[in-house]
């Protein structure tokens, strides 16, 4: 977990920002990263690569997901040369690993309005985070374009050592937030993640498109601006 800790230290500190009501029905928003925060740019980036290759796109995009978890590129357990290499040995694909990684990383384009929701959230007195399933690219992604500093939190499972594949990941999380499962709403795009943490007892919306998520998310923070 990666904290902003002078955010989080402002938060606790009495007198250090003026008191504002808090207008959503949660204490804690998790929002996932590729596919909600930003342009799902892992799948964008493999389907890329497969077509490049002249070969099938649904399968490559299968087998990358796969090996990113088989070879624990995702969990931090290898590192990212070791996951060119399992994909490589699988199928036909060539380039160096700075120009497969460069398909992937320029797709991953931030959803400025879904950020204006973070800020308008959190200025509001809810705190947010990201719980995501990312390597160290996610680190990358945040030097250039910083939004860390729009969080309370980071979850990254390149950090933890967990994904949300694992059902006590969900479990690791609320122990670090010290809240209670039904005050966290988590966002996600994928709907076996949200089903966990469902199972969990956190509040869920499937992302799927704008306008729905829209609809979904004043149902706990009515506040929100619909025409962002």
């Amino acid at each position: 977990m990666v904290k902003n800790r002078k955010r989080k230290n402002q938060t606790r500190t009495a007198g250090s920002r003026p008191r504002r009501e808090k207008k959503c029905s949660v204490d804690v928003i998790l929002f996932d990263f590729g596919g909600v925060l930003a342009e799902e740019g892992f799948v964008g980036g493999l389907a890329a690569i497969a077509k490049k290759s002249g070969i099938n796109e649904e399968a490559f995009v299968a087998m990358g997901h796969e090996l990113v978890h088989e070879t624990g590129f995702v969990t931090g357990r290898s590192d990212e040369k070791t996951y060119w290499r399992a994909l490589r040995r699988r199928a036909a694909i060539e380039g160096h690993d700075e120009t497969l990684r460069e398909e992937i990383l320029s797709r991953f384009k931030l959803r400025p309005w879904m950020l204006k929701i973070v800020r308008e959230v959190r200025e509001k007195g809810t705190r947010v985070g990201i719980l995501s399933d990312q390597t160290l690219w996610l680190d990358e992604l945040n030097a250039k374009d910083g939004f860390f500093r729009c969080f309370d939190y980071v979850f990254n499972s390149y950090h933890m050592g967990k994904s949300k594949m694992d059902t006590s990941h969900f479990e690791d999380i609320v122990e670090a937030l010290q809240v209670k499962p039904e005050k966290i709403l988590f966002i996600d795009d994928n709907e076996d993640h949200v089903e966990r943490a469902r199972h969990q007892g956190w509040k869920t919306i499937r992302y799927d498109n704008k306008n729905n998520f829209m609809h979904y998310i004043k149902k706990y923070c009515g506040f929100i601006d619909t025409s962002v």
